[in-house]
């Protein structure tokens, strides 16, 4: 899919009429009084979040953010394969991937050893090892992954909008207040020029600081960013140029040896792209705006570290420069450490708010959107109370370990790139080598939650041993039992709040009286101990909170569907329609068994349960019925 030839146009390119390409958005009027939650910020957290929380009109959500409008030209673009598992949940991955750049490989280029002022290639490689997603890792700019959430927000049940130019004032907690109750009481001053200085409040029982580094709402909750600069300067740009440079349509790092480092990534639209340009190296304590840097000395050093290639640079779309730093707080809610046991959150911070990157491995924009899709679950269940207050302790405790890993490693990578610095120059071979060895941060599929309430132990891996627990639910093509097409198992989970079960069914008839499947329906339909019986709020479809899904071992038709457990093929909505979409069976036809795959035992199958957000939670044997009530009596609450 082709556009930008004639110059950057935001919006959605498939508008032909350049004036209609952006849509308009906001919310008219005032804030409402009082709301469920309060989400500040339009950012990739704060939308995630917000077109979570959307899909359950009985909570009532309000996002507002201090810009005036929805964002027409984005910073962030890089896309990693996780996050695009995030986005078919949310349902708007096929936009983004015909939309998109792919990044099928990238390349290395250091100095010619024969010529050292200029460069050659040194390696290329895949960029993602086969099988690790089935999604690719993409690029594309921020504001359309911005206007798929407004898509999604407007089309779900409770109709979200943000409130534009609002500027977030002060908070106010009333700690003597009851759980329930809109204790947190927020201002917000107006900044649009026809309501410019009016003060509104809000009154909310929870809110969710999505504001950026320069969080308000971080700040209002007494917590800091830790860390420091690592005293490089860095220029971006994307820009439409004409070069000589043979990997421009790659994503390229490239080394030079004295001009420092650049990072090329090709945009969206087959013409476009984005250069990452080392600058200078900032002495302690120094700001990279007191250098006041232009865009033609960032040009200027592209063109030297490119030689012997030239660069023509014919439009910038967007520019700026940064020095590069990893900062991080210490934790993501209101809660003091010493007090988890005796108090709940009220207030949280996600994404920039907690925690910051360099731009180099691509990993803000992505990281910041996990950390909502994290916590909008839990505030769901909660605020439906279908799981028990405590259970928002656990955003904190999951988020704040993986931000702190992945700064780890972002800092590691960063000064690798940043060649300049170092003594000797360039180091290629480090560069690749690192690259390829930590393909799966950059990924987005590195992320491995501890043993906790939400975690089981690892007592019956051995049942499942690719699907990790602890790890998202690494998915596999399968052929629907009902009506022989082949979907993939993991795409059956939507961004609902559900948690899913995967049963893998040992190689015996499933249909069996005394089959293993038959044993786990029965006992999940009719048993008193059951947590579909006993959180499955009376009325509500049998798979509303949790979604039962069996995988065979047998060929799809070598079964009979008419035979298989009542369970499996469930009485919904308001006729009792049959749904024929919960079994499955091995892509034999394609070679893509999941039970190989995935490394299932055979003999014995397995159960797989899966959190709302695409999460491993634990690995139980078929009828290990007790442990399986164990896991859910930990956090839910019973309705009936």
């Amino acid at each position: 899919m082709q556009f930008h030839l004639n110059g950057f146009q935001p919006g959605d390119p498939e508008i032909a009429d350049l004036a209609g390409r952006v849509q308009a958005s906001g919310a008219a009027g005032a804030v409402p009084d009082e709301v469920d939650v309060l989400i500040v910020g339009c950012g990739p957290a704060g939308l995630t979040l917000a077109a979570q929380l959307a899909q359950f009109p009985d909570i009532k959500t309000c996002i507002v953010e201090q810009k005036p409008e929805r964002l027409l030209v984005g910073q962030a673009d890089g896309i990693a394969c996780r996050t695009m598992e995030m986005f078919h949940a949310y349902g708007f991955s096929e936009r983004v991937l015909k939309e998109a750049y792919w990044v099928n490989e990238t390349t290395f280029w250091k100095p010619d050893e024969r010529s050292p002022e200029t460069i050659i290639r040194s390696g290329r490689v895949q960029d993602v090892e086969d099988g690790l997603s089935e999604f690719p890792h993409v690029i594309l700019n921020q504001a359309r992954i911005h206007d798929g959430f407004l898509d999604i927000m407007r089309k779900a049940p409770a109709e979200l909008e943000p409130y534009y130019s609002r500027r977030l004032v002060d908070i106010e907690v009333d700690r003597s207040a009851e759980a329930n109750d809109h204790a947190v009481t927020v201002r917000l001053e107006r900044v649009d020029a026809a309501n410019e200085g009016k003060i509104e409040t809000i009154r909310a029982r929870h809110v969710v600081g999505c504001d950026g580094a320069r969080s308000t709402v971080r700040k209002s909750i007494g917590r800091e960013l830790h860390g420091d600069s690592a005293n490089h300067a860095w220029g971006v740009m994307d820009v439409l140029a004409v070069t000589d440079f043979p990997d421009i349509r790659f994503k390229s790092l490239v080394q030079s040896a004295k001009d420092g480092s650049l990072l090329i990534i090709p945009r969206e639209g087959g013409y476009m792209v984005r250069i990452y340009v080392e600058l200078a190296r900032l002495e302690a304590g120094e700001r990279v705006a007191s250098r006041n840097i232009t865009a033609d000395d960032v040009i200027a050093k592209a063109r030297r570290i490119l030689k012997p290639h030239t660069l023509e640079v014919k439009e910038i779309a967007w520019w700026s420069v940064y020095e590069i730093g990893q900062r991080l707080t210490d934790k993501f809610d209101d809660v003091p450490e010493g007090e988890v046991a005796s108090r709940l959150p009220r207030i949280f911070i996600a994404g920039d708010a907690c925690h910051t990157h360099s731009p180099k491995a691509g990993q803000g924009m992505n990281v910041s959107m996990q950390d909502a899709f994290n916590l909008g679950w839990k505030l769901a269940a909660v605020m439906r109370k279908q799981c028990a207050p405590h259970l928002l302790h656990s955003y904190s405790a999951e988020r704040q370990a993986v931000a702190k890993e992945l700064i780890d490693f972002d800092r590691e990578w960063a000064g690798i790139l940043a060649s300049a610095a170092k003594a000797g120059g360039a180091d290629a071979a480090r560069t690749q080598d690192y690259f390829v060895r930590h393909g799966r941060y950059t990924a987005g599929t590195a992320t491995h939650y501890g043993q906790s309430l939400l975690t089981g132990a690892a007592s019956h891996q051995h049942l499942a041993q690719g699907l990790v627990i602890g790890k998202r639910f690494h998915s596999a093509p399968v052929i629907r039992l009902a009506d022989a097409k082949p979907v993939h198992l993991g795409h059956a989970a939507q961004a609902d709040g559900r948690f899913r079960l995967y049963a893998f069914s040992p190689a015996e008839d499933p249909a069996a009286a005394g089959s293993a499947i038959r044993a786990l329906c029965n006992f999940l339909a009719d048993s008193r101990d059951s947590p579909v019986r006993r959180y499955t709020p009376d009325g509500a479809d049998i798979d509303s909170l949790i979604d039962l899904r069996a995988v065979f071992q047998q060929g799809h038709r070598e079964l009979a569907i008419e035979a298989m457990p009542p369970l499996l093929l469930p009485r919904k909505g308001r006729y009792g329609l049959r749904d024929y979409e919960k079994m499955f069976c091995p892509d034999l036809k394609s070679g893509h068994d999941v039970f190989t795959m995935r490394g299932i035992d055979r003999t014995a199958g397995c159960l797989v349960v899966v959190r709302p957000d695409q999460y491993v939670a634990n690995v139980l044997p078929l009828d290990d019925f007790a442990a399986l009530a164990s896991y859910f009596d930990g956090f839910m609450l019973q309705v009936n």
